[in-house]
């Protein structure tokens, strides 16, 4: 499913972080066949595959997202050995308006990845922006559309903030992370599971 040449014939940038961007890194035919297998996800918020239901096209690119070949390209391209540390996988289908502030990734997130699936997104907001400082949203290195195929990775630092703009409404993508260890990765999965728990009570937190 995932064009690994593709993959890997992106430059990855490296000021003011290590970062690379590729559309149509999931080819068409291959998004069609995962949007109609897209686990039902009625909340916002970040799932765990654990807590989804998703059909067979999903589940086999989850198995290509898992793959060594991805985990060598994003070592070579991070400068960074991932074999050994564990993948956390995790899906959102929806956004809410406050969604999207200004961040940087926990330090237990080595790499951290996001394959977008919706449809071409013709949206103002939602669109990623991978940023220069924590204060400016407007200050923006690149702005990425979520469009349907477009894998955005970069390496986690100190200064990898991104956000976008508030946006409400269907926004559907896989993230990845490399994380430091099994025990950081099991701390991250409970808190979204504990997250996914608290939305089915509440959808409107």
């Amino acid at each position: 499913m995932l064009n690994y040449h593709l993959i890997r014939s992106v430059q990855a940038a490296t000021e003011p972080f290590r970062y690379f961007a590729v559309p149509q890194a999931l080819p068409e035919t291959a998004l069609c066949r995962v949007q109609a297998d897209f686990p039902v996800i009625r909340n916002a918020g970040i799932f765990p595959l654990s807590e989804l239901s998703y059909g067979p096209a999903f589940a086999e690119l989850i198995e290509e997202i898992r793959s060594p070949e991805l985990e060598e390209i994003l070592s070579e391209k991070f400068d960074i050995d991932l074999s050994g540390k564990p993948i956390m996988i995790t899906v959102r289908g929806r956004c809410r308006a406050s969604d999207g502030k200004i961040h940087t990734d926990t330090e237990s997130k080595v790499v951290t990845c996001l394959l977008y699936l919706n449809e071409p997104w013709e949206e103002s907001g939602g669109r990623l922006r991978l940023l220069r400082n924590p204060d400016d949203i407007d200050d923006a290195i690149v702005e990425i559309p979520p469009n349907g195929g477009t894998l955005v990775a970069f390496r986690r630092s100190d200064n990898s903030y991104h956000g976008h703009r508030p946006y409400e409404g269907r926004r559907r993508y896989i993230m990845f992370n490399w994380i430091a260890s099994e025990a950081a990765m099991n701390r991250e999965l409970a808190r979204h599971r504990m997250s996914a728990a608290l939305k089915r009570l509440n959808p409107f937190s």
